[in-house]
């Protein structure tokens, strides 16, 4: 038997404006729990040792704002805090954080009335992406002690449900043919409103659709709970945006963790079932359901993944000559040009996650010395066998230095480092584990002059360890880049099509007056989620499962 809806469940129906007004499903927010414990502290009581306790910050608009705090540990100088600070974690942002250290000798709690004994300033993203973190203390340009720090996220490994389901004599809603059916998936939130959190696609002109096989998070679909009220909406699909219901069904995780092939739940319509002799308005039945444990971003990245960041830049003509104000390329006057903004505004964020630092750095069209040949892939460092620099900052001091030893040329190819970089992450792939993902940065101001060969790698590296973030830099028409962004369908080419979407790409003008942080996080909000995909797809395990603490 189904779920019953609960009492005073929302009525039924589509938002204004149907389909495309829909809101997205919310976003997903990790919670990590942060475990605190310092080593060495400065003794400031006279008559015994100094009672600490740990304050936690995020700095906020150059303002420390305080996220939590441990206890207070009466005499001790290596203190083991038991109580842990939560926060919420956000890859594609730089979360600045300040742990401060005070020594309390009263019960008010109160830091201002307290003494200082030395802080520690660092990202989230370097404590999540290093199993036990570990800096110095701070005390007035003095060494005052060591922190630890272990971050845990709340929930850990998650399941994913993969189902795939079929309709059975649903309601004939169209006049002149039958109905366009679409399924939505919705949790229930703490207020009694609901979520969309997956959509089918239109099966045409059916009563009888069988929708493709589905695969959702059980966090994006319960928020891990299974006892969250599930609800399921059958829509008649129509080109106008106002889609008219079928009807729905309830139902939960637990019902769904114990459903078979043959379950069937009945469609009903709230403004039919009152009326006489009114049944149902057809059939929903299972045709394949599994429910698997899956790793996390964070699961990945604390088992021993690194993130490994490699650029790509845009040294063609139409760039304009970079001792002229107006090129794009021009170093001077009062900020950086657009090709720095975006390389830095990515880098800041990935540099947390590859512990050498160490990115391998390419130019593309440019004519380069001695020979002035044409080089659709050259090292910006000028070293031939070893492209890699050191930090971000070394990526932008080759930078500097290449642009003002080669010269401006064409055309506009992007497929040869992309192929480079996918060959990087095929190797990875032999390790036999998790151990390394790759996430490339091109950035051009122009349209790619060998568009197919560009669609026809990103197709064979679909199956890769690789996302590519591409920015648009200049006032171009970049509409056929959009081409790459395959959001909405899968990219293809021919009879050939990429086993998954790995590109994200984004005009920098839209970012111009913007801070660097809104493209980062534009750019680099779908790469958790394209590191689960892809590893999960491959059963590929990140390289210390012991470090990965499974909650089930």
């Amino acid at each position: 038997m189904a779920y019953a809806p609960p009492p005073g469940a929302p009525q039924y129906g589509p938002g204004p404006g149907g389909m495309g007004h829909v809101p997205p499903p919310t976003s997903m927010v990790s919670k990590v729990e942060l475990t605190i414990s310092c080593q060495g502290l400065r003794d400031l009581d006279i008559t015994s040792k100094s009672d600490p306790i740990c304050v936690v910050y995020t700095i906020n608009n150059g303002r420390l704002v305080e996220v939590g705090r441990t206890e207070r540990i009466d005499d001790c100088l290596n203190p083991k805090f038991q109580k842990q600070v939560v926060m919420d974690y956000h890859f594609e942002e730089v979360q600045k954080i300040v742990f401060q250290v005070f020594d309390i000798d009263d019960n008010s709690n109160d830091v201002r009335r307290a003494d200082f004994l030395g802080k520690c300033e660092c990202t989230l993203g370097q404590v999540v992406s290093s199993a036990n973190y570990k800096k110095p203390l701070d005390l007035n340009g003095m060494n005052a002690g060591t922190i630890s720090v272990q971050a845990q996220e709340q929930g850990g490994m998650q399941q994913t449900v993969f189902l795939k389901l079929r309709g059975n004599k649903l309601d004939k809603k169209d006049f002149f043919g039958k109905s366009d059916p679409f399924l939505e998936f919705h949790r229930e939130l703490i207020d009694g409103s609901y979520a969309l959190a997956h959509r089918t696609e239109v099966i045409k002109n059916t009563l009888n659709p069988s929708w493709r096989n589905m695969k959702i998070n059980t966090r994006r679909l319960a928020n891990n709970n299974p006892d969250t009220t599930i609800k399921v909406e059958c829509y008649d699909w129509n080109s106008s945006g106002s889609h008219d219901l079928i009807g729905a069904f309830y139902t939960t995780l637990a019902e769904l963790e114990q459903a078979r092939q043959g379950k069937t739940w009945v469609l009903v319509h709230p403004k039919k079932k009152e009326k006489r002799g009114y049944k149902h308005s057809g059939e929903v039945v299972v045709e394949m359901i599994e429910m698997k444990r899956e790793y996390t971003f964070l699961d990945y990245i604390q088992g021993g993944c690194e993130l490994n960041f490699v650029v790509g830049v845009d040294f063609t003509g139409s760039n304009g000559d970079p001792r002229d104000p107006s090129s794009l390329h021009f170093i001077g006057g009062n900020r950086p040009n657009q090709y720095m903004e975006a390389l830095m505004a990515v880098g800041n964020v990935v540099q947390d996650y590859d512990a050498d630092q160490l990115y391998p750095a390419f130019g593309f069209g440019a004519s380069l010395p001695p020979t002035w040949q044409v080089s659709h892939q050259f090292s910006l460092n000028g070293n031939p066998h070893n492209p890699e620099c050191q930090g971000i900052q070394g990526i932008l001091a080759a930078y500097q230095q290449c642009i003002h030893s080669v010269r401006l040329y064409g055309p506009t190819n992007a497929s040869p480092i992309i192929g480079s970089v996918a060959r990087m992450a095929r190797d990875a792939l032999a390790e036999g584990v998790a151990s390394k993902y790759y996430i490339l940065l091109m950035l051009t101001d122009g349209i790619l002059t060998d568009m197919d060969q560009t669609i026809h790698t990103i197709i064979e590296a679909s199956e890769l360890p690789i996302s590519i973030i591409i920015v648009g830099v200049g006032d171009a028409d970049f509409s056929d880049m959009e081409r790459l962004d395959a959001d909405d369908k899968l990219l293809s080419l021919g009879s050939r099509k990429a086993k998954r979407d790995i590109v994200q790409f984004v005009p920098f003008r839209d970012f111009k007056n913007a801070s660097p942080a809104q493209l980062a996080a534009t750019v680099l909000k779908e790469v958790p989620d394209q590191v689960v995909e892809q590893f999960n797809y491959i059963s590929k395990f990140p390289p210390k499962l012991s470090q990965v603490q499974c909650p089930y």
